[in-house]
């Protein structure tokens, strides 16, 4: 079985999730950005994936430089790469008998780019639901051990029937 890596194009993320685009429009684009990594680093435990997140550096000129954080590789491309031509040579570099590489974006034109590398695609919407998917399904086994936890354990032999057997087994223990 191949291990996955996702693959996420972080603006394209940021542009097609409403509630981060909600703070990008309002120029709040760091809070939009940090929140962003927040949200995937907590996917990522859900689904015990291994991610790289790569950012634009036309958003932030002269920003070229790779780093881990919250258990994820972080890139910011060089001023004259964008991060889908970035992504793409990753995507052909990492995709291999042992790896399946999964790339989340909603740009049509990179997608192409994405198959013809033998690697999967999968939009900014949809990468949203399972994550939303994937916290729910963490929570309500969470709430079933919970659950589990605080039930009374019982005998499987109710009184009547511990009374037969202590009766029997001294009835046996008087025979010898």
């Amino acid at each position: 079985m191949k291990d996955d890596l996702l693959i996420v194009d972080a603006y394209n993320m940021i542009g097609n999730w409403p509630h981060l685009n909600k703070l990008k429009q309002a120029d709040r684009l760091e809070d939009a950005r940090d929140q962003l990594l927040a949200e995937l680093s907590e996917y990522k435990k859900y689904r015990d994936i291994n991610m790289i997140v790569v950012f634009d550096a036309m958003y932030v000129p002269g920003n070229s430089k790779s780093f881990r954080r919250f258990d994820m590789e972080i890139v910011w491309t060089s001023k004259d790469q964008t991060a889908d031509s970035y992504i793409e040579a990753l995507a052909r570099k990492k995709q291999n008998r042992f790896t399946q590489v999964i790339v989340a974006t909603s740009d049509q034109a990179e997608q192409w780019t994405i198959f013809s590398a033998d690697a999967l695609r999968i939009p900014a919407r949809e990468l949203l639901g399972d994550m939303q998917r994937a916290k729910k399904e963490v929570d309500v086994e969470a709430r079933k051990l919970t659950d589990q936890s605080q039930v009374i354990r019982h005998s499987p032999w109710d009184p009547k029937q511990l009374l037969e057997l202590e009766k029997l087994r001294d009835h046996l223990t008087d025979d010898q």
